[in-house]
Order: C-alpha cells, then sequence, then structure tokens
C-alpha cells in the first residue's frame, strides 16, 4: 500500500520521543524525510541515530514557545530537504488543576505551548505547503471536548487547537493543504509510566495498563505505536480527503464523537 510519502518532507515538533518519535520512525520507513524538533539536543541526537537507520531524517533545537522558532525551524528544513509537505505540531504536555488553583501565568504559559506555538509554526510554514499542498496536524486531547473537573488549563488549551483546526482547515483548503487534529486519550508515556511506577511497582505494565480505574472501554492503555499510526495515515496520501476532522485516540473512553 503506497502511503505516498517517497519524497516528501515533514517537520514534528516535540519529536524526541514519545508518540512524534516514533511517528517520525513511521514516516521515514514509508519514504518521507523528517525534522526533528524538541528543546532538548541529547534526545533529538538520541532520536536521530534511531531513526536514520531507516532514511533521511535531521533535527533543530529550539523552544516553540519562542517567537524566532518557528521560522528558524521551516527555514533549516528548507535548507536540509528542499521542501515542506507536513507539518504536526505536537509539542504539549499535561497541566491539569482546578480552576482556583490556576494563576493567569499558568494560563498564558499553557496556551502559549499548546495554541500560539502551533499558529507561529503553521505561519511560518504556510507559504511552503502552498507550493504543492499538504497537510498539517494538530494533537490535542478526548478532555478538550467534554472537559472533566480539575483540568485546566490543558482542557481549554486543547479545546481552541480543535477550534483553531476546524477554521484552519476552511482558509487553506483551496490551497489543497489538509488540516485534522487528533484527540488523544490514555496512550502511554513517560508520565504515565511515571505514575505506574510510584502507584503501582508490583504490577507489570500489562498488568497496571488494564486495571479497571482507567475506564478504558478497550480494556488498556493505548501503546505510543497505535497514536502513530493514525497521525501517519492522516498525513498520508491515503486520508488526501479528509480535513477538518477531529479523530479519538482513546480506545472508546472519550464522551463525544
Amino acid at each position: 500500500m503506497d502511503f505516498g510519502y517517497e519524497g516528501k518532507v515533514a517537520v514534528i515538533t516535540g519529536s524526541s520521543k514519545g508518540i512524534g518519535r516514533k511517528t517520525a520512525e513511521q514516516m521515514v520507513k514509508l519514504g518521507a524525510k523528517v525534522m526533528l524538533v524538541a528543546r532538548g539536543e541529547a534526545g533529538l541526537k538520541e532520536a536521530k541515530e534511531e531513526i536514520s537507520r531507516f532514511g533521511e531524517v535531521d533535527y533543530v533545537v529550539a523552544d516553540v514557545k519562542e517567537d524566532a522558532a518557528a521560522s528558524q525551524i521551516v527555514e533549516q528544513t528548507v535548507e536540509k530537504f528542499g521542501r515542506l509537505d507536513v507539518l504536526i505540531n505536537n509539542a504539549g504536555g499535561s497541566f491539569a488543576k482546578p480552576f482556583e488553583e490556576v494563576s493567569v501565568s499558568d494560563w498564558e504559559q499553557d496556551l502559549d505551548l499548546k495554541l500560539m506555538a502551533a499558529v507561529r509554526i503553521s505561519n511560518a510554514a504556510l507559504p511552503h505547503l502552498k507550493k504543492q499542498g499538504g497537510a498539517i496536524l494538530n494533537l490535542t486531547a478526548v478532555l478538550g471536548k467534554t472537559p472533566p473537573a480539575s483540568s485546566l488549563p490543558t482542557s481549554v488549551s486543547r479545546a481552541a487547537g480543535m477550534a483553531m483546526t476546524k477554521a484552519m482547515s476552511k482558509d487553506l483548503g483551496k490551497y489543497g493543504i489538509r488540516v485534522n487534529t487528533v484527540c488523544i486519550g490514555l496512550i502511554r508515556s513517560e508520565q504515565i509510566e511515571e505514575k505506574w511506577k510510584s502507584e503501582a511497582p508490583d504490577l507489570t505494565w500489562e498488568e497496571y495498563s488494564r486495571l479497571d480505574k482507567h475506564d478504558v472501554p478497550l480494556g488498556r492503555i493505548g501503546d505510543t505505536e497505535e497514536a502513530a499510526n493514525v497521525i501517519t495515515f492522516l498525513c498520508s496520501d491515503l486520508a488526501s480527503y479528509v480535513s477538518g476532522d477531529a479523530v479519538n485516540i482513546d480506545g472508546g473512553s472519550g464522551h463525544a464523537l
């Protein structure tokens, strides 16, 4: 099956580990050239060394919250690989507290990382994507659709990312640019592994993953590769008529379509 990645170039933020790194690996295996982006060079070097066994990959050390980072990332990518076809806005983290415990500074930092960083780099990438069309994918979260208690500010930032995705898809479709989001649920990550080791060190990962308390209809926490599979598909030519969509990757745990 041809995903259409041969000769294409992708930028993936937050890609030194987790979902971003696994997505980069999958795309490179399918023929894409990928620019990894993260703040820490050590993790990027390790990721590049691992992924370069399968094809062309490089990295940019950048903090996507900084104004100059967006143009730096795009310029270095085009200088290195000659074009840009796919942008995956994956940088982010989980910051969730009750409303009364969230400071104004917390709000500003969370929105800057999860929303405005994607705005900046999407703007920087747009002139290149307009040349031949392409795909932008924003990672958000299921809780942005139905925010639970004590989920601020991250649920609001993610909801804003979904709204931005839909509006962008309407504006950019005329250039052949597709814009989608994946709404992440419980997916294995360093943060979840830390909870496992602190809450249930006597359990194996498989046992911890399947605890009833996670309340996942499919009965387990998802793997990073399962999230990367969906992202890789949505950014590929196989999804050429999918735009403005929000796809849950949550094992059925979300309460909204």
